[in-house]
């Protein structure tokens, strides 16, 4: 399969999961216009003290985490693929009363009016396995970030990504040395099996997404690994600490999150 028909084939399943996932309880989009913030301490703490710094959150969806980053006193930008996202956005970012910008691209292709723009660049959870090869990715960050920008990136474990969805087995490679092709009926925010989605997807090993981001000139200065999802988005988890989600039977045994933070040289 050619990578502009998986990104054509993912673009139409995003713009279907974003207009499902506005309203569901698992974003709480209501609590955010009410003043919850919907970031987590993982990357929270990798980010540090963002006030006054300009920051763009790539593969962003409808913007509640973007959105929190403003009123945390960031300048932002949001990026994302999706059409029907990106207006959804738009649209929270008024009744939120923030000026936070929403553009529509893809994280592959990154206009060169963004070159040397930003302080921090972002992206979290689910983002990466949707890219086929790391380095144009690699490389769009930094060239839009400034000299001596962070660059903060926190993904769910290549581990996870290796087991069905039932994580009975081990369905995939650790390696990326197949295009996983899945047709599901719901997805981790939408729980109506009337609603079909078809994704194609990339497990990346830590060892490609390390290599692609160091040969695209940013140096790693932090890096942690977690053993519990922040969000119950998986199949057969069960809350063992607050706000943390680990599988059954495989708790505290498998990384299920990492972050990590780099600098632009």
């Amino acid at each position: 399969m050619e990578n502009q028909e998986a990104f054509q084939i993912n673009q139409n399943s995003w713009n279907k999961r974003a207009e499902a996932h506005l309203h569901s309880s698992f974003y709480d989009t209501q609590g955010f216009l009410a003043g919850k913030n919907m970031l987590n301490p993982i990357e929270l703490e990798l980010l540090g003290p963002i006030q006054g710094q300009k920051l763009a959150h790539l593969q962003c969806h409808f913007g509640l985490d973007t959105l929190s980053l403003e009123r945390l006193g960031a300048s932002c930008t949001g990026i994302d693929f999706s059409e029907q996202a990106i207006t959804q956005a738009r649209d929270l970012a008024l009744q939120a009363g923030l000026k936070t910008e929403f553009r529509l691209h893809n994280v592959v292709e990154l206009p060169t009016d963004l070159n040397g723009e930003f302080d921090i660049v972002f992206t979290s959870y689910g983002t990466i396995g949707w890219l086929p090869d790391l380095k144009p990715w690699a490389e769009g960050i930094a060239r839009i970030l400034k000299p001596g920008g962070r660059f903060v990136l926190v993904e769910f474990h290549p581990v996870v990504w290796m087991f069905d969805n039932d994580f009975t087995h081990i369905a995939y490679s650790y390696f990326n040395k197949e295009t996983i092709v899945e047709n599901e009926s719901g997805s981790y925010a939408d729980s109506n099996k009337d609603h079909a989605y078809q994704s194609i997807s990339w497990n990346h090993a830590l060892e490609e997404v390390f290599t692609a981001l160091q040969n695209a000139g940013l140096r790693m200065n932090a890096f942690q690994e977690f053993d519990y999802s922040p969000y119950p988005c998986f199949n057969k988890v069960k809350e063992t600490k607050h706000g943390q989600y680990q599988l059954e039977g495989l708790e505290g045994k498998i990384p299920m999150v990492y972050g990590c933070s780099w600098e632009n040289k």
